[in-house]
Parts: structure tokens; sequence; C-alpha cells
């Protein structure tokens, strides 16, 4: 599955290497599209197709759309490595 993002992406000429960057408190978090994505692809097959299907969605919405589709899901993916560092 993730190479066919790769491809959706490529496709759009995206370059799945960029990156995103969140800062939170003070501490600078780099993502690329490609982590963002393969994170995603480690949850179940329905969820992988919803990741997809909304990435599909967000392509006919151009460059800006992808942007901001990855920004929020790496978003979701930066809490959650946070919360789960601080449970342990």
């Amino acid at each position: 599955m993730i190479e066919r993002i790769k491809t959706l992406l490529l496709d759009h000429q995206i370059n799945p290497a960029s990156t995103i960057e969140y800062e939170v408190n003070g501490e600078l978090h780099v993502y690329s599209l490609e982590q963002i994505a393969a994170a995603y692809m480690e949850a179940s097959e329905a969820s992988q197709h919803i990741f997809v299907e909304a990435l599909e969605k967000a392509l006919h919405e151009g460059k800006k759309g992808v942007q901001s589709y990855f920004e929020k899901m790496g978003q979701l993916l930066l809490m959650s490595t946070l919360s789960q560092q601080f449970e342990t």
C-alpha cells in the first residue's frame, strides 16, 4: 500500500521525501510524507483504505490540499508518539 501512496504523490509531482516540521515546547519534530504514510499503514486494513481514500480526495484539491492533509495526519501521529512517551 505504501508503494501506491508514493505513486499517487509522484503522479501529482509531490516528493514523498518532502518534510513537515512541528515545534513542540521548543523541540523540533520532522516527518517526511512517506514516514507519516508508513505509520498509518501499520494500522488495520480498513484504516489503511480510509487513509488512501482521504489522500485521493486531498489530491483533487491540489498541492495545498495534500499539504494540509499530511500536516493534520502528522499532528495526530506526533500527538500519539508524544503521549506514548509520557505513559512510559
